[in-house]
């Protein structure tokens, strides 16, 4: 599952500590109910360590019902497709469900490259939209360490917005 943080607000912090906006606090346990509703329930999370996703997490997380194994990655902090990529084949063998939160253009990029593409208007074609609080879950056969572009299924999207 990929997870981009929930709406945040702009004060005058730093970029890594800027909080939730108060649509993204309404949002996000919007979209933890989704995912609990649907049976997308994470065995380990791995989410960047900056404020916003790590409030999104928080809100989140109740709104799943268990208590999966949670890791706040700095690497996952405004990281690139390829980065994200690398700390998703560290997840352990026995692990069958994890979430990423990260932020764009990291998420959108690495989602869009990992789903194979079965024509111009699948969803796996460049440009998966990724709005805050935008959730994919993908499937694929395999292990962690073996994920490469083009090797998984979108099985489910969805957004604050059609929700």
């Amino acid at each position: 599952m990929l997870l981009r943080h929930a709406k945040s607000d702009w004060p005058d912090v730093p970029d890594r500590d800027r909080p939730l906006a108060k649509r993204g606090r309404r949002d996000a346990p919007v979209v933890g109910r989704w995912l609990h509703d649907q049976g997308y329930l994470p065995e380990i999370v791995i989410c960047s360590a900056a404020v916003r996703t790590r409030e999104t997490w928080d809100l989140v997380a109740p709104e799943l019902g268990g208590s999966p194994s949670v890791t706040f990655e700095p690497r996952a902090y405004a990281a690139s497709a390829l980065t994200l990529l690398y700390l998703v084949r560290e997840l352990p063998a026995g692990c069958h469900a994890a979430l990423l939160i990260g932020h764009n253009p990291g998420v959108s990029e690495l989602a869009s490259t990992l789903i194979e593409a079965a024509g111009d208007d699948a969803p796996g074609a460049p440009g998966l939209r990724f709005p805050t609080a935008a959730v994919a879950v993908l499937e694929f056969s395999g292990d962690w360490a073996g994920l490469s572009l083009a090797r998984a299924r979108l099985v489910a999207y969805t957004t604050p917005a059609d929700l």
